[in-house]
């Protein structure tokens, strides 16, 4: 067998049957949603260089992920679109591809599946991580409607962190087209050229590609829709060909930016695939491809399915990108599509920067700006969450209703604390995610100043601390407040800190600046009138001697501060509106 997708669950291939009465060996739970396929890349599978084709690798990522999402709904799932992925590794021929696919969390009739994909070199016994992926698949009725999925239950810490962070994840998806106008309506309108020493623009034009695909039976699923994965790997194939046109070498694909699928497409469609170079930067290309399906009937307009934007590169003998020739953009959509790609470009080394590096290798201040926002804000509450979801939890000091945690890694040492508090989760929210309020119970406070409002679940404010540093000055910090309410039932309420640049507020002598990595509340309804407030602080260099002092007994500040928030929730549990009603 070439290819193999894992069994369901049961016995294990080549596990033998227990013996009646034999004691049985518990194995680790499975997630029952998981689906493992394993492929050896044949001679038909790749390119001129034997390289694996990147439009097959996506066929089987898109097989797996829909068998996975179908594991969990029980019905026909298609997919609604493939977030950025970004290809680390080239695959040749003899080489196996392994992809595991599972579902991270089920939203109301959607749900957000992750794909690992890695090869195996089969004589070195070596094994490199590929890709990794996000894919969002819909449940479907037989009658085509759609089908409200019941709730995953994640059991390991991996799937813990997976499951909270996929909201985060759906809500800049959402907001994803709105951050491009955005970038796009505060750049310059002009269009300017790049110039490069001894290079002659290439006519953009000379780069578009268009070619149709005539769907057939093996190119649909079980319901008669067109594979997703087929969709991807045809809009792969023209790509290249745009890319080649302008390189006139054989380019290599770096990353696509997000899939969305605007619709199905069926057996006996056909589907017009459109590609061009959109913009040529030094060592990468963007290609802009389309694909619109039409049916026998002639006089049916055609249907826009899908678009996406893929980033090509050309090797030279070392494998380093070679200078590419620059672009020289069509009047009108041309100019228009040239801008789009440089902001894209931005948007992409923004949330490649912000979103996937590890905590330890980016600054604890972030510089803030509009066009990075997003991105930020989702750093912000997604680092938080991790650290919820964290299993090692150590109890380390109870004082009558508080308790104490710490958690103990390589290079940090966090600490969480907790009460329960007469209060209701969403008045607790609305209170706790007022910085300009929390001089009123934390004494470190002096004062916190609203510098701006980025939008109604993202502040940024500057705070200065009554706590004087080693050269006798007060600090002072500038913080991002990223608020976000329960996406669905179990969530809790989440008041997620990080620190940040602003030009406008730059560090200066009256202050000693200070930083905060990852900090923030999480509030849990467990009734109408009563919550659980958690408070998390992953602590740096200048803060550990207080959490030290605190955790060990020798202080009892953060207790005493925690305390102060209950009176001051308490104090404030009903809302001005509220008081009013009862006068």
């Amino acid at each position: 067998l070439q290819g193999s997708t894992s069994p369901p669950r049961g016995r294990e291939p080549g596990e033998r049957e227990e013996a009646p009465g034999a004691m049985a060996i518990p194995s680790p739970a499975r997630n029952p949603t998981e689906v493992q396929m394993s492929q050896l890349v044949l001679p038909c599978h790749t390119n001129h260089r034997g390289e694996l084709s990147t439009g097959q690798l996506l066929k089987w990522i898109d097989t797996a992920a829909c068998l996975s999402a179908e594991r969990h709904a029980g019905c026909p799932c298609v997919t609604a679109s493939m977030d950025d992925i970004y290809f680390e590794h080239t695959i040749s021929v003899g080489q196996v591809v392994n992809i595991k696919a599972k579902v991270n969390r089920a939203f109301n009739s959607s749900m957000e599946v992750g794909i690992q994909v890695s090869y195996e070199d089969l004589c070195s016994g070596k094994h490199h991580s590929i890709c990794k992926a996000y894919a969002t698949f819909v449940a479907q009725s037989p009658s085509g409607g759609k089908v409200k999925l019941k709730p995953l239950t994640p059991q390991t810490e991996e799937e813990k962190i997976e499951h909270s962070i996929a909201a985060e994840r759906r809500r800049m998806r959402l907001v994803h087209k709105d951050t491009l106008k955005d970038l796009l309506t505060r750049s310059p309108r002009e269009t300017e050229l790049e110039t490069r020493d001894g290079s002659v623009a290439v006519p953009a034009e000379k780069t578009r590609v268009e070619s149709v695909e005539l769907v057939l039976p093996p190119h649909a699923n079980h319901q008669g829709n067109t594979f997703g994965g087929q969709i991807m790997a045809w809009m792969e194939n023209v790509a290249t060909i745009a890319a080649s046109r302008l390189c006139h070498a054989h380019p290599t694909l770096r990353a696509i930016e997000m899939f969305h699928f605007r619709g199905p497409s069926q057996v006996g469609d056909r589907l017009v695939l459109k590609a061009i170079v959109n913009n040529s930067f030094k060592n990468s290309m963007e290609v802009g491809v389309c694909a619109e399906a039409y049916s026998q009937d002639m006089s049916v307009s055609r249907r826009h399915i899908n678009s996406a934007f893929m980033t090509f590169v050309v090797l030279d003998q070392e494998g380093k990108p070679r200078t590419l020739p620059m672009v020289a953009p069509e009047p009108g959509d041309g100019e228009r599509r040239y801008r789009e790609a440089s902001a894209r470009k931005k948007i992409r080394l923004d949330r490649k920067y912000v979103v996937s590096c590890k905590q330890t290798e980016v600054p604890l201040s972030v510089p803030w700006d509009q066009s990075n926002k997003v991105y930020l804000s989702y750093n912000n509450v997604s680092a938080l969450k991790m650290l919820v979801a964290k299993a090692n939890w150590a109890l380390a000091r109870e004082k009558e209703k508080v308790r104490m945690y710490t958690l103990e890694e390589d290079k940090f040492l966090s600490f969480r604390i907790e009460m329960s508090v007469h209060i209701a989760a969403s008045r607790a929210f609305s209170l706790l995610s007022d910085l300009r309020r929390r001089h009123e119970w934390d004494r470190h406070y002096a004062s916190a100043e609203l510098v701006q409002q980025v939008d109604d679940d993202d502040m940024i404010y500057h705070v200065v601390s009554q706590t004087l540093s080693s050269e006798n000055k007060p600090q002072d910090f500038v913080i991002l407040a990223s608020r976000r309410k329960p996406c669905s039932k179990g969530d809790p309420y989440v008041v997620a800190f990080r620190s940040v640049t602003l030009p406008t507020h730059p560090a200066n002598d009256n202050f000693t600046r200070g930083e905060t990595i990852c900090s923030g509340f999480c509030i849990w309804p467990e009734s109408e009138e009563m919550s659980k407030v958690a408070y998390y602080n992953q602590a740096t260099p200048g803060y550990l001697n207080y959490v030290t002092s605190n955790v060990t007994g020798l202080s009892s500040n953060i207790c005493a501060t925690f305390e102060a928030c209950e009176k001051f929730l308490l104090k404030n549990k009903e809302d001005l509106f509220t008081r009013l009603q009862d006068l």
